[in-house]
C-alpha cells in the first residue's frame, strides 16, 4: 500500500509540474488524468457570496453570487465526462429575481494520446485568463476583472469541438483550437459588448460558425498567452438575412477578437497584464437591422500586482494573506458606426484594491474597494431619467466583503 501511495504521489507531482497548473479540485484531478480507478465518478464545485456598499447611494446589498456543482465520470483511460450546473443570484423564477440556472459546461473529453485530447459538447474556449479558470480562489477581488466580463464575455461557453496539446518543438508551449457556433448579433446590447449575443448552449444557430485558437507558453514562473476568435453573428435563414440585409454565410456579419496576457507568479509576488481588442466591421448593418447601437470596435485591458504578506513572516506556511491592486481601462465604443450613437458612459476606468485571506486550500475571504469612473451618459439614450430612476454617477466607489470556496 505504501508503495502504491508513493507511486501516485510521484505521478501527481510530475503531472502538476508538467502542466504548470495547480490541482485545486476534483475536476482538476479528473482533467489531469489522476484518478486511480479506471471507472470513477467525482463531485466537485465552487461558490461565492458578497456584501457590497455603494458609497454614492449609501446603500448595501448582499448576494449569493453563484453556487456551482460539478459531476464528472471517467469511463476509461481515454474518455471522461465533464458537467457543471450553476445557480447565480440564489433564486430562479421569482418576478423580482435576477437568478439564473444554467449549464456552464457539458462535454466529453477524448484523449488521443498522453499529450493531446479533444473536447466535444458545451465547453469554455481558451480566451483570456479567467474564462477557463475562474474559481473564486484563483483571482483577486470579489468581482472578476471587469475587462473579462464586458470586452471578453467570460464565462463564455459554446457548443463545438476543440483540440488541445503541447507543441513539442518548444518546451512549455501549448496550443488549443476549436470550432463552435457563432454569436447572435440581434441580442447585442450597447454597454455590454457581445456578451448578450452568446448562445451558451441554448438553441444555438450553427448557420454561423466561429473559430477560436490560443497559444499558451510556460517558462519558469511566467505564463504568456495569445488567443483569438473569429465568427459569424447572423445565423439566419437566407430569406430572413436578405430581408435584414445581413450576410448569413458561415462567417458572415463577423465578430473578431484578439487578446494577449502575461503573468508572473513568484513565491512572494505576482504581476498580471492583459490587453484585448474586439472588432465588429458590419456594425452599421447590424444597427440598421436591429437598432441596438452596436460599436465597430471595443478595447480593454488591465494590470494587476499582488504580494503575499504572510510569506515574509513564514516562508513555509500554507496559508496566505495577499494584498493586491488592479487598474482597468476600457472603451466599449472605441469606434462608433456611422448610424451609431456615442455614449461616453462606455469609457470606463476601474481601480480595485484589497486584501484576501486563505486559511486553508479551497477557502478564501476577501475585502476590497472598487473605484469606478466613466464619461457622462448620453441623455438621448436614457429611457427613465432621474428621479424616476436612480441618479447616475460618473465617479462611484464600492466596498465589498465576501467569501468563496472550491473543492
Amino acid at each position: 500500500m505504501s508503495r502504491y501511495i508513493a507511486v501516485i504521489s510521484l505521478f501527481l507531482l510530475f503531472q502538476a509540474s508538467y502542466t504548470h497548473g495547480q490541482i485545486l479540485t476534483q475536476e482538476d484531478s479528473l482533467n489531469a488524468g489522476l484518478m486511480p480507478k479506471e471507472r470513477a465518478t467525482v463531485i466537485s464545485g465552487y461558490g461565492e457570496a458578497k456584501i457590497s456598499y455603494d458609497t454614492q447611494l449609501k446603500t448595501a446589498t448582499g448576494n449569493l453570487t453563484r453556487a456551482v456543482l460539478f459531476v464528472g465520470h471517467r469511463f476509461n483511460n481515454s474518455i471522461a465526462l465533464f458537467s457543471e450546473i450553476e445557480l447565480e443570484n440564489a433564486v430562479v423564477g421569482e418576478e423580482s429575481s435576477a437568478g439564473e440556472l444554467s449549464l456552464e459546461q457539458l462535454f466529453i473529453k477524448f484523449n488521443i494520446n498522453k499529450d493531446h485530447y479533444i473536447t466535444a459538447g458545451l465547453f469554455l474556449p481558451r480566451i483570456g485568463i479567467i474564462n477557463e479558470n475562474h474559481l473564486p480562489n484563483t483571482y483577486y477581488g470579489n468581482d472578476r476583472p471587469f475587462t473579462e466580463q464586458l470586452v471578453l464575455p467570460a464565462t463564455w461557453r459554446e457548443l463545438g469541438v476543440g483540440i488541445y496539446g503541447p507543441i513539442n518543438l518548444v518546451t512549455g508551449l501549448n496550443y488549443s483550437a476549436a470550432i463552435v457556433n457563432g454569436l447572435n448579433s440581434a441580442a447585442f446590447v450597447n454597454g455590454t459588448g457581445v456578451r448578450e449575443g452568446r448562445y451558451l448552449g441554448s438553441n444555438a444557430s450553427f448557420t454561423s460558425l466561429a473559430f477560436t485558437g490560443a497559444l499558451l507558453y510556460y517558462t519558469g514562473d511566467f505564463r504568456f498567452q495569445v488567443s483569438g476568435y473569429y465568427g459569424g453573428s447572423a445565423g439566419l435563414a437566407q430569406r430572413q438575412a436578405d430581408s435584414l440585409q445581413l450576410d448569413n454565410s458561415t462567417f458572415g456579419t463577423p465578430v473578431g477578437l484578439v487578446e494577449a496576457n502575461a503573468k508572473y507568479s513568484g513565491k512572494y509576488f505576482s504581476v498580471t497584464a492583459l490587453a484585448s481588442y474586439v472588432t465588429i466591421p458590419d456594425a452599421y448593418e447590424i444597427n440598421r437591422a436591429y437598432a441596438n447601437n452596436t460599436p465597430e470596435a471595443m478595447t480593454g485591458g488591465y494590470v494587476e500586482a499582488a504580494v503575499n504578506v504572510l510569506k515574509f513572516f513564514n516562508a513555509e506556511t500554507k496559508r496566505s494573506v495577499n494584498y493586491f491592486a488592479r487598474y482597468e481601462i476600457m472603451n466599449l465604443n472605441q469606434i462608433v458606426a456611422d448610424n451609431g450613437i456615442v455614449n461616453d458612459a462606455n469609457e470606463k476606468n476601474y481601480f480595485v484594491t484589497g486584501i484576501e485571506y486563505k486559511p486553508v486550500s479551497g477557502v478564501v475571504i476577501k475585502c476590497d474597494y472598487v473605484f469606478r469612473t466613466t464619461g457622462e451618459q448620453n441623455p438621448d439614450l436614457i429611457i427613465n431619467p432621474f428621479p424616476q430612476a436612480q441618479p447616475y454617477y460618473t465617479d462611484n466607489g464600492f466596498f465589498n466583503i465576501g467569501l468563496g470556496y472550491s473543492f
